[in-house]
């Protein structure tokens, strides 16, 4: 896959972005990706980019406004 933009990816290569992106932390970690999978379902469903997710994301870090968060977890 040489893109990962929407028009050139379907739904399913889009979560296998996703997943491999995050590191498959659902199986490794109890409750650690449960926000970042959500952050990303723009995406997965073909609504955002994920340069507009990470921009959005970003934005609301340095801002300090709220943004998706992220529990914490034991294998770190």
């Amino acid at each position: 896959m040489s893109s990962i933009l929407i028009k050139d990816t379907t739904r399913k290569e889009r979560e296998q972005i996703v997943e491999e992106s995050l590191g498959g932390m659902d199986a490794a970690c109890d409750g650690c990706s449960a926000g970042l999978y959500d952050m990303y379902q723009d995406y997965i469903d073909g609504r955002r980019e994920l340069r507009e997710i990470n921009e959005e994301y970003r934005a609301r870090y340095v801002s300090g406004r709220e943004g998706p968060s992220r529990s914490s977890c034991m294998m770190m």
